[in-house]
């Protein structure tokens, strides 16, 4: 049922929740908007929903790692959505842990 494919995506999905969590509430404290805060809580609930269904197939050393990919989702959404300046040094640490991810994950 659950092969590596389906595996990695999930892992993606996971972290892209807790990013996506931290976003709204992010927007929550700009705007003090309920739906924003709920929004949040959501996608990080979702977020480790997805944690432990990732448990239950893979192990603790490839699941807890591979949280380090939230770092590389809020440096995106903080670009992007947020419009913040993103230096130099922080797409290279993007680099170091996208690397870093490659060698404990794949």
């Amino acid at each position: 049922m659950w092969n590596d494919s389906w595996m990695i995506a999930v892992l993606i999905v996971m972290t892209l929740c807790g990013a996506m969590g931290g976003a709204g509430l992010k927007f929550y404290a700009a705007s003090r908007k309920r739906l924003h805060v709920l929004i949040g809580l959501g996608f990080y609930g979702t977020g480790a929903l997805l944690n432990i269904v990732l448990l239950k197939f893979l192990p603790l050393t490839v699941v807890l790692p591979a949280n380090a990919l939230n770092y590389v989702w809020t440096l995106i959404i903080a670009r992007w959505i947020f419009k913040e300046t993103v230096g130099p040094m922080r797409w290279m640490g993007v680099a170091c842990i996208m690397g870093g991810l490659c060698l404990l994950v794949l």
